[in-house]
């Protein structure tokens, strides 16, 4: 199945159906024609079957429809996140090489600046608006050349977190087998109306999207997350089912009113690991019906389902619909058949057989080869099987801590430190250190009114009385916020790169109030480069 013959099914479906939500609704028919009209003003422009086309938009309803216009008209939609700065920009553009570059007001001066790069070849670059102007007299039925399924859909760029991002080409057939399985596995049911706040540069901005499409409901955009706009969005267009990460399910409950969240019947998150404690408060305040952990990637969207949220918070559950997993042994060089005892904790293979895999990096054979051998992709991610087969991810390979000649994973020390009521937010790493090689680090943001030097000092005591000492941190740092993507993935590099300011540290004594301190790498050892967002 391709995704333009999958769009045209769906509005012969639902035609008169609420296609989309919020001030600007549309019908699947009203839909369907402003997208043919858009497919139609990108061929005008030079666009061809399989041309890449740039889309460097904050979000909302212009980039959903420039993307269903894209598969209608056999393109391949490359949506860069506008939070990048011109170099990330260049590098990326440079890197597709788009027939054309589509922006707004609020990227327009980043991606103009990212264009002068002389590596990136001469290419139109046309704000939004504009494009939407040259559609207004196009024809309102697409063009009646759909692309196939092997065709490519999308090219998404991984978020950089480990270096420059790299183009995930993934094509008609992944996409709409990503799409079918995240309606089965989240439980999202025909007609549901969704929240469209997920960016669209993202695997589960664009799976938030088609799945909402293939089951006819109704998807209501929210192009830059707004707690408070989010709750009154969720409340005035009756939202069914939210699928975030989970600083967005944070922020939500501490804006959003139970009743405003009273029609919410199905949650699911991604991205990042959700703390126990955040999974409780969910249940008790929204008492949803399905509430699903999706482990997954950009590569392959779908590893493992957790289906029961509520009865095993955490818990990354096992192979969903399409997929096939393992835990190999961690250590360099080990293949796919060097698989850990039961009870062990591997790094989570996904077998690349699965419909919703890609096919590689985008001219990145050397990354294709260190995350594929053998038929599996490797995800760098490590996990541990309980009893009932389910998996728990404990850390990334990369994130490990060797502290004394130990291992140490920080999501375990996490976990643990997010119930202080001292603490807003943590995030622990590992920073150089003479004696120990690597010291376990908590950099905790103080809770609200929580004075900083309080904050440290409530987690030192928190932690001396819940954790054995190899995972105690020999270091507290307290700072205004934890640096993270877009989409909430946690950036440990920054902190790693001494890139922060401290506002109490426990290094050295505890510095006295409204004294700030730079964080600096130790001496003798050589910064990081610092992530891109």
């Amino acid at each position: 199945m391709d995704l333009a013959t999958a769009w045209t099914w769906a509005v012969d479906r639902f035609p008169a159906r609420r296609a989309v939500g919020g001030p600007a609704p549309m019908t699947y028919a009203q839909w369907d024609a402003r997208t043919a009209r858009l497919a139609h003003a990108l061929r005008g422009l030079g666009v061809r079957r399989g041309d890449r086309v740039a889309l460097v938009l904050v979000g909302g309803e212009p980039a959903a429809s420039l993307h269903l216009a894209a598969q209608r008209l056999g393109a391949v939609a490359t949506p860069l996140s506008p939070r990048f700065g011109p170099p990330e920009l260049a590098h990326c553009l440079a890197d597709a090489a788009p027939a054309l570059v589509v922006s707004e007001a609020a990227t327009a001066e980043a991606t103009a600046t990212a264009m002068g790069d002389e590596r990136i070849r001469p290419v139109t670059h046309l704000g939004v608006a504009d494009l939407e102007r040259r559609a207004a007299d196009q024809p309102d039925t697409a063009p009646s050349d759909p692309p196939g399924a092997d065709d490519v859909s999308v090219m998404l760029y991984t978020s950089g977190t480990t270096g420059r991002p790299k183009g995930v080409p993934r094509t008609h057939r992944a996409e709409h087998a990503a799409a079918v399985a995240h309606l089965v596995q989240t439980g999202q049911r025909p007609g549901d109306v969704v929240l469209g706040v997920m960016p669209l540069f993202h695997t589960m901005g664009v799976r938030t999207l088609l799945a909402t499409v293939l089951a006819g409901g109704t998807w209501v955009p929210q192009a830059r997350f707004d707690a408070a706009e989010a709750a009154e969005l969720i409340a005035r267009e009756r939202v069914t089912s939210l699928y975030l990460v989970p600083t967005m399910f944070w922020t939500l409950l501490r804006e959003a009113s139970p009743s405003a969240l009273g029609g919410v019947r199905r949650l699911a998150y991604a991205g990042a690991p959700m703390a126990p404690a955040l999974a409780e408060r969910l249940v008790e305040t929204v008492a949803p019906e399905a509430f699903v952990n999706h482990f997954g990637s950009t590569e392959i969207y779908t590893f493992t389902i957790g289906p029961d949220v509520a009865a095993k918070p955490g818990c990354a559950g096992r192979a969903g619909m399409f997929s096939r997993v393992r835990l190999i042994d961690p250590s360099p060089g080990a293949g796919p058949d060097d698989e850990v005892a039961p009870g062990e904790q591997g790094q989570v293979a996904v077998s690349m057989a699965s419909p919703e895999a890609f096919g590689g990096y985008w001219l990145r054979p050397d990354a294709t080869a260190k995350a594929v051998r053998g038929g599996w992709y490797f995800t760098g991610d490590l996990a541990v099987a309980d009893d009932d087969g389910d998996l728990w991810v404990s850390g990334r390979v990369d994130d490990m801590i060797n502290t004394g000649g130990e291992n140490v994973y920080p999501d375990e020390i996490e976990a643990a430190l997010a119930f202080c009521p001292a603490v807003a937010d943590v995030v622990v790493v590992g920073l150089p250190d003479e004696r120990w090689g690597q010291a376990v680090t908590a950099f905790v943001v103080p809770g609200a009114g929580i004075a900083p030097a309080d904050a440290v000092r409530g987690a030192e005591s928190w932690a001396r009385d819940r954790l054995p000492s190899l995972r105690r941190p020999k270091r507290v740092i307290a700072i205004d916020a934890v640096p993270r993507s877009a989409v909430g993935k946690t950036l440990r590099r920054v902190l790693v790169s001494g890139d922060y300011t401290a506002l109490a540290d426990t290094a050295g004594g505890v510095p006295s109030e409204g004294h700030l301190r730079s964080g600096r790498p130790s001496e003798g050892h050589l910064r990081s480069d610092r992530a891109t967002p």
